[in-house]
C-alpha cells in the first residue's frame, strides 16, 4: 500500500511501503507523544495570540489534540509502523478529526524545530525524575550512616585491609558522589531548558510568531537564540548521557561493594530476601541479583 505523507504535495509518486518501513522512526519517537502534543498546543495558542490563527480554529485544534492524547493513552489510536513518525501521526489524526484546518497547526514550524522541542521537553522531565530519585537515595544513605554511627570497619586498598574507618564515613562517601551527580544534572538544565521552536527548518519563519510566549507557556528559561544552532546541535543529549554515565559508575561502585560485602568471606551486610534470589539446584545460595543488575546496567 502506498503511503501519502503530509509533505508529499509536489511529489508525483507516493512513498513506497519499503521506503516507509526503512525511514520510519515511530517505534522510537512514539514515546514523545505527550511532549509533541504539549508543544503543539503551546504553538497553536501562540498562533492565535499573534492572529495567525483565529480563536475558533485554535480552540478546535487544542480540543482535538487533547482528545488525541487520550486516544493514544487508552489504545484507541495506535502509533504503528504505517506512520512515518510521531509528529506526522498526530497531525494526520488531527486532520481526520477537524478536517484540512488541522494542517494550520504546523504554520511557522518545521519538524526540525519540532523534534528538537520534543527532545528537550522529554529530557527535562527525565532530569527532574532522576534528580528526585537521587535525593531519595541520598536520604536513605544518610539514614543508614546515622543508624550505624560508631560502627568500625576495615578500609581497603588493593583489596587488602589497610586502615580502620567508620562505616558511616564509608557510606557518606557515596552521598557526596551523588551530590556531584545532582549538581551536574542541575547545571546541564541551564543549557537544556531553552526553547528551540521558532527556528523552523533552519532559518526561522516569516510569520510574526512570538517565541518568548511559547517559552513562557512551556516553562523554558529562554530561547535558543540562533536558529541554526537550535535545530542542528544535540550537545545537550551528549551532556546528559555523560552525566548519567558518571552517575551509573557511582551506582556500580556501590553495587559491587554490596555484592562483595554480602559474601560469606566478608559478611559485612545482610540483604533482605525481598531483594535477592536463590538457586534451583543449590538451596544454600542467596544471590544479590539486584545489586548485580545495577552493576550490569552501567554498560547499557
Amino acid at each position: 500500500m502506498a503511503h501519502h505523507a503530509l509533505w508529499s504535495g509536489r511529489f508525483k509518486e507516493p512513498l513506497s511501503d519499503i521506503a516507509l518501513k526503512f525511514s520510519s522512526s515511530i517505534d522510537l519517537d512514539k514515546q514523545l507523544y505527550r511532549e509533541d502534543i504539549a508543544g503543539s498546543i503551546a504553538h497553536v495558542e501562540m498562533l492565535s495570540a499573534t492572529h495567525i490563527l483565529n480563536a475558533s480554529e485554535a480552540r478546535r485544534i487544542r480540543t482535538a489534540l487533547n482528545q488525541i492524547q487520550k486516544e493514544i493513552e487508552t489504545g484507541k489510536f495506535k502509533l504503528t509502523a504505517e506512520h512515518e513518525d510521531v509528529h506526522l501521526a498526530i497531525e494526520q489524526r488531527l486532520i481526520q478529526k477537524v478536517g484540512p484546518m488541522g494542517g494550520k497547526m504546523h504554520t511557522g514550524r518545521s519538524r526540525n524545530d519540532q523534534i528538537a522541542l520534543d527532545e528537550r521537553l522529554y529530557l527535562r522531565t527525565a532530569v527532574k525524575e532522576i534528580s528526585k530519585l537521587l535525593v531519595n537515595l541520598q536520604r536513605v544513605l544518610v539514614y543508614k550512616a546515622e543508624k550505624y554511627f560508631g560502627v568500625l570497619m576495615p578500609g581497603y586498598t588493593h583489596l587488602q585491609r589497610a586502615q580502620p574507618v567508620m562505616l558511616s564515613h564509608h557510606i557518606l562517601a557515596y552521598t557526596w558522589m551523588l551530590e556531584r551527580d545532582y549538581e551536574r544534572l542541575q547545571d546541564g538544565m541551564k543549557r537544556l531548558n531553552k526553547l528551540p521552536l521558532g527556528a523552523a527548518a533552519l532559518a526561522g519563519t516569516s510569520f510574526p510568531i512570538d517565541r518568548a510566549k511559547v517559552a513562557k507557556k512551556l516553562h523554558f528559561d529562554g530561547i535558543v537564540e540562533n536558529s541554526l544552532d537550535a535545530v542542528s546541535d544535540r550537545d545537550y543529549l551528549i551532556e546528559l548521557a555523560s552525566t548519567c554515565s558518571i552517575l551509573m559508575m557511582h551506582l556500580s561502585r556501590m553495587a559491587e561493594e554490596l555484592v562483595l560485602w554480602s559474601t560469606k568471606e566478608f559478611g559485612f551486610v545482610h540483604i533482605s530476601d525481598a531483594y535477592t534470589t536463590g538457586s534451583s539446584i543449590m538451596p544454600q545460595k542467596k544471590n544479590p541479583d539486584m545489586a548485580e543488575l545495577v552493576r550490569a546496567k552501567t554498560g547499557r
